[in-house]
């Protein structure tokens, strides 16, 4: 499976745009390896993944409902076989 559907409980606007869904690509090395040379705490860099994952800016999956977030989150660790960025 390369992509997954995250269906978002709270829909967030993105350019003035309603997204219901956030598709997930899975992630290649280079994608952990540019999160590691992040500054910042481990939360921001899972966001910062997530993010990459789905094309969309960091802030604009900061405007996310934490349930879907954290849906988000359990599907970017479902990809890789440590479960995490760490």
């Amino acid at each position: 499976m390369d992509e997954i559907f995250v269906t978002l409980k709270h829909p967030i606007k993105v350019d003035g745009v309603v997204l219901d869904r956030l598709t997930i690509r899975r992630p290649k090395l280079r994608d952990m390896l540019l999160v590691e040379k992040k500054n910042g705490s481990d939360g921001e860099k899972t966001v910062a993944l997530i993010a990459n994952l789905a094309d969309l800016a960091p802030k604009d999956l900061e405007e996310l409902d934490m349930e879907d977030y954290t849906a988000a989150q359990e599907t970017v660790n479902g990809f890789t076989p440590t479960g995490g960025t760490n």
